[in-house]
């Protein structure tokens, strides 16, 4: 222990952070097990330069993106819209280049599933939110029957990856394996969880930068962001496991939207049409200073500006036809290139950390548990779509917010994203497709359908009798 106790100090001292060893002497052997645990964790000489860069240096002097002048000589991204604006390609052509890809079983669906539903009221990863309107089925399980549905369609297997964050991965974990027993067709999924960054001193002085402690014997570390999906994907092992089965690419989505189409074939499509190494999904934003990010192109390069960063001003702006200037919301839905991610994952540097000011507890010097009220720390985080300036024919897809987007990320009784309102988007698009099909749906009868049951509004014709009635509260699926 008195070997590695040096090492440790070594490493920290270059690093200018040995205060986080100062409780060493009070801590019995499994306190400082997860101590160690805790600091070889840490890419150690990358928080220094981040801490030398962005606090002492940049943060200090307020040095940063002009987002100003990088919105006012932005424009609009190069966008295929819902009027048909900016296609080249018809949908159908699309659609049967994007079933070919998946017949060659050469895509692959990745979920983001790192949070937990502490927004919620619920201490388990956001995944297990039970959320189906009559089913009662967990995010996971929605998505997963979604993909279960489209492998089938296509006879092909569709590799499920899920990253994880430290927080939610074992619980993840024990999750699908008891999933798995009931689900003999859940038989392809990679779970990995992503890296974590340390939280450090927002103050100024000598504390300016200095790693919080949670506790005497744990740092107050956070994930790294979804950003840190690259480097995950890289150091797991499976963008390489991906590659050796001859997977083209990946369908990207984060946890909380149980109306993401899956594997869509019209999105892969245009992706694969485009020689686009990454498609991003947006939706028109219908409020100005509408919380998503703003997708726009600065001198030829897609990029993304965080609601956060948007100047008022900017984001107010409106066309001659009084449209907004700034007008495509992110809903973080992505297809990317497999060697575009390997390529720019063995390139350093490669997506850029950005710095969150928030209240993060902490030990003081005397042992202390501290919960401040007001911001005191500085968290580090990458984000993936920091990835469309390098991407190599961009490509943005306009899609109806009523058909693939209703994130869930507060509890009842917020204004926006409930359960209930999710539930109630995902109850209107089973009604429209029961209605297409020549069936009617009583007033405020609830119903959902399984993608099993019908993968799209098309199919469900095929299963239901013209003039069919539901009168109480229905689930469509197979049994």
């Amino acid at each position: 222990m008195a070997m590695e106790l040096a090492k440790l100090r070594a490493t920290l001292a270059s690093a200018g952070q040995q205060d986080v060893l100062r409780f060493w002497d009070d801590l019995n052997d499994l306190e400082r097990a997860e101590l160690v645990s805790d600091i070889e964790s840490i890419d150690w000489p990358t928080v220094q330069e981040l801490v030398d860069g962005m606090i002492k240096g940049d943060m200090a002097t307020g040095v940063g993106p002009d987002w100003q002048a990088l919105a006012a000589r932005s424009t609009s991204p190069s966008a295929i819209r819902l009027s048909g604006e900016g296609n080249r390609w018809s949908e159908s052509q699309a659609r049967l280049r994007g079933e070919q890809m998946l017949r060659d079983g050469r895509v692959a669906a990745m979920v983001v599933a790192g949070g937990q539903g502490t927004r919620l009221g619920f201490d388990h990863p956001k995944g297990m939110y039970p959320i189906g309107p009559v089913s009662q089925r967990t995010l996971f399980e929605i998505f997963i029957d979604r993909l279960v549905a489209t492998s089938r369609r296509y006879e092909t297997p569709i590799p499920l990856l899920v990253m994880t964050s430290p927080a939610t991965h074992d619980e993840t974990v024990e999750y699908f394996n008891r999933l798995g027993g009931a689900r003999p067709d859940l038989t392809d999924v990679t779970i990995f969880s992503q890296g974590v960054m340390p939280s450090v001193s927002a103050s100024s002085g000598r504390e300016a930068g200095k790693v919080l402690l949670a506790s005497k014997s744990r740092l107050a570390l956070n994930p790294d962001g979804h950003g840190g999906a690259l480097r995950a994907l890289d150091r797991s092992g499976t963008l390489a496991k991906l590659q050796q089965r001859g997977i083209e690419q990946i369908f990207y989505w984060q946890v909380d939207n149980p109306m993401v189409s899956i594997c869509d074939p019209v999105f892969l499509g245009y992706h694969a049409l485009a020689g686009s190494e990454m498609t991003s999904q947006v939706i028109a934003k219908t409020e100005p200073l509408e919380k998503v990010g703003n997708v726009v192109s600065v001198d030829g390069a897609l990029q993304i500006i965080e609601y956060s960063d948007l100047p008022e001003s900017s984001a107010m702006e409106r066309n001659e036809d009084g449209s907004l200037r700034i007008w495509a919301g992110s809903i973080a839905v992505h297809v990317f290139d497999i060697a575009f991610l390997a390529r720019m994952a063995a390139k350093a540097g490669s997506l850029p950390f950005h710095v969150a000011r928030k209240a993060v507890g902490y030990v003081d010097g005397s042992g202390e548990f501290i919960k401040p009220r007001e911001p005191n720390a500085i968290k580090f985080e990458r984000f993936i779509f920091d990835l469309l300036p390098a991407a190599r024919n961009g490509l943005v897809v306009e899609i109806d917010p009523a058909e693939g987007f209703s994130p869930l990320k507060n509890a009842s009784g917020a204004a926006e994203y409930t359960p209930e309102m999710v539930q109630d988007a995902m109850v209107q698009q089973h009604r429209r497709w029961i209605e297409a099909a020549g069936a009617r749906v009583g007033d405020d009868v609830v119903v959902e359908i399984n993608p099993m049951f019908a993968w799209d509004a098309c199919q469900l014709r095929e299963r239901l009798a013209p003039g069919t009635v539901f009168s109480d509260a229905t689930y469509l699926h197979c049994r």
